[in-house]
């Protein structure tokens, strides 16, 4: 008998096992029950809404934790081994999907095969059960569970006021305390970093060591069950299942790609936050840069050696910490080692963690910005002690940060160089009759403008940027916009030449480097958002216009004219602080860029754009801006928001430098 006939006579009963169902189970779906909760609310029986969305939300945890639990069980029973023949290969395979369904089933019961719609999917991503949550709770006067729900929902959508104002009218309401105010959908790895980090800024070392080390357990722990759950079935976009008619090893070779890029996002899901879209970089390294000074802190030499060269695993250039390996070293009279779990988790994922890490050096380029990652000074000469951690999470306070200086737009300077030759300057704050703000011509060739304009013709996408709405600001124009990200997208594909979109980010890195440098900045000024734009008339809705194309407002704050303040909340990009508009034609007609006072009537500047003009500004209440009618033709403009603080920087693009890189080798 043939030796490669065996595995094939076990496919038919492996495969039924995959798909029949073997015994029910009494979890119910949690999509149904979240339906349930949605008609009581709508229905006014919050006691329903209550007990059904809980119940939702626990069987989501379930259906979640079985799923990572079975997946993770059945990859140890049936490893993939590379010297499998195809069938070989296919039995493991096979054999593992019977397992995980068999398993997963057997725990939830019918759910194992009830498919949730993406709509469900979302909602609970987003926390909106929370939200049912906390009006039921409200009604229900359990303002103690109301205020945990309203809490939960807010840390994934701080932009959502009126429930940062139900916050705060809980903490004064009787029976709610501080206590209360827990995520419930916290992740372990971020509330133990959070805390220990808490700890580490009172000086508790001892504390913090403890939680720094818990929190690095969770991290691993959450890496392998998001690995776990990228096992599951996968979406062919674009194509109908049914008439799929590629190969059956094109099939597979579909599926473990998806599988494998789910993977590469679990890098920079568990970085990232709620409620935020970009990670956290240099996230994981982090935690052993904090480690390695809290050790010593405690007096724990041994320990802060093996910190700091596992940090240097990650950023092996970094001077301060081979600074302070060599003083760790010198006191101890000995080497170590770095940590194996770390060294291993870099080895198997360190393409992933390449775009996250701050300094790493990627395709031979160093890639470092200003004061960022820079030594906080090594060794202090003073008494011979290591320095403390650069680090800029949001969790550290700026006194933290020995040798960083944030200089704030109320610094007033301005008028330094301006770093390119033929840019000029046609304008500053006085003659714009305002206070940080400038003018520039030149700052584009006409030829860099006409591509960029070509390129925005291919990539740009009406709504972009806007969740599609074509108009957002008027109905009489058409919005288009494209990303960085978008762009990098469409070279890869071949849509546009990868040249014009090398020529998109060396545009927006040269417009940072001007308005840096002009408006003195002594740190480093970093991209917060950056848009290829088009405003284009609509024919025939021009008449009697009285409407502008963009209102007048703030950049990082909510422009209030009747009480002529500025509020510095959400929804409002509070963290931005400079802005520009870089213009890339003429040919229209309207479209002025305007300044005016509070008030958002009274025009203190007016700007006609043109190609290679640039007008910059800082980003507060003390510069509303708005754009006049565009009447006729069309407008577009590379439109650029910048950051002082790290943690909001654009992290697409940095990743568009990265593989604009890859693909100049």
């Amino acid at each position: 008998m043939d030796g490669n006939l065996f595995p094939t006579l076990i496919f038919l009963p492996v495969l039924l096992s995959a798909v029949l169902p073997s015994s029910a189970g009494v979890l119910e779906p949690y999509d149904l029950l979240y339906d349930n909760a949605v008609e009581a609310f709508y229905s006014a029986d919050y006691e329903s809404v209550v007990r059904y969305m809980e119940g939702a939300l626990s069987s989501h945890r379930q259906v979640r934790a079985t799923r990572v639990r079975c997946r993770l069980r059945c990859q140890d029973q049936h490893p993939l081994d590379e010297s499998f023949s195809d069938l070989r290969f296919f039995d493991s395979v096979l054999r593992r999907a019977a397992c995980m369904n068999k398993c997963i089933e057997e725990k939830v019961g019918t759910q194992s095969l009830h498919k949730v719609s993406e709509d469900v999917v979302q909602d609970f991503n987003r926390r909106i059960p929370y939200n049912y949550l906390q009006q039921a709770y409200q009604k229900l006067q359990r303002p103690d569970k109301a205020a945990e729900a309203a809490h939960t929902y807010f840390q994934a959508n701080p932009e959502h006021v009126e429930m940062g104002r139900d916050l705060e009218q809980y903490k004064n309401l009787q029976g709610v305390e501080e206590t209360h105010f827990v995520d419930r959908e916290a992740r372990p790895h971020q509330r133990s970093f959070t805390a220990a980090v808490q700890l580490y800024d009172k000086g508790d070392y001892e504390g913090a060591t403890a939680l720094f080390e818990e929190a690095l357990v969770e991290y691993y722990k959450a890496d392998v069950d998001c690995r776990a759950l990228c096992q599951g079935p996968q979406k062919f976009e674009g194509q109908d299942h049914l008439r799929y008619r590629y190969s059956l090893h094109e099939v597979v070779s579909d599926h473990f790609t998806q599988v494998l890029h789910c993977e590469h996002e679990c890098v920079r899901d568990l970085a990232t936050r709620p409620g935020r879209l970009s990670p956290m970089e240099n996230y994981l390294p982090l935690h052993y840069d904090y480690l390695q000074f809290a050790y010593f802190k405690a007096g724990r030499l041994e320990e802060a050696l093996q910190c700091a060269l596992t940090y240097l695993l990650f950023h092996e250039g970094e001077e301060f910490m081979k600074e302070n390996a060599d003083y760790y070293r010198e006191e101890l009279g000995h080497d170590a080692e770095p940590r194996e779990k770390a060294a291993w988790y870099l080895r198997r994922h360190k393409q992933e963690l390449k775009l996250l890490l701050i300094g790493s050096k990627i395709m031979g380029a160093e890639f470092t910005e200003g004061n960022y990652w820079r030594s906080t000074g090594g060794r202090d000469d003073s008494n011979s002690v290591p320095s403390g951690t650069d680090g800029w999470m949001e969790y550290v306070p700026i006194s933290h940060k020995k040798n960083v200086t944030v200089t704030s737009p109320q610094s007033l300077k301005e008028g330094g160089p301006l770093l390119y030759e033929g840019v000029q300057l046609v304008q500053n704050s006085a003659a714009l009759n305002g206070t940080q703000r400038v003018l520039l011509d030149h700052v584009l060739s006409e030829e860099e403008c006409a591509e960029l304009r070509q390129l925005a013709h291919t990539v740009t996408m009406a709504g972009d940027g806007y969740k599609g709405r074509m108009s957002p600001h008027t109905p009489n124009e058409k919005f288009e916009g494209a990303s960085v990200l978008k762009t990098l997208q469409h070279g890869f594909e071949g849509r546009v030449p990868m040249r014009s979109a090398r020529l998109f980010y060396e545009t927006s890195e040269r417009a940072r480097r001007i308005i840096e440098s002009y408006f003195v900045l002594n740190s480093t000024l970093h991209f917060s958002y950056t848009h290829l734009v088009c405003r284009t008339a609509i024919k025939g809705q021009q008449d009697h216009r009285n409407d502008l194309s963009h209102p007048i407002h703030a950049d990082n704050c909510l422009l209030d004219p009747d009480a002529n303040e500025c509020w510095k909340e959400p929804p409002a990009y509070t963290n931005r602080d400079y802005s520009a508009l870089l213009y890339l034609n003429a040919d229209f007609e309207g479209g002025e860029f305007v300044f005016t006072e509070m008030d958002a009537k009274t025009v203190t500047a007016s700007v006609k754009p043109k190609c290679g003009r640039m007008v910059g500004f800082s980003s507060g209440g003390e510069n509303p801006h708005g754009v006049k009618a565009v009447t006729s033709g069309q407008r577009c403009a590379v439109a650029l928001w910048f950051t002082l603080n790290p943690l909001y920087r654009e992290l697409v693009k940095r990743s568009f430098f990265v593989y604009i890189c890859w693909w100049s080798v």
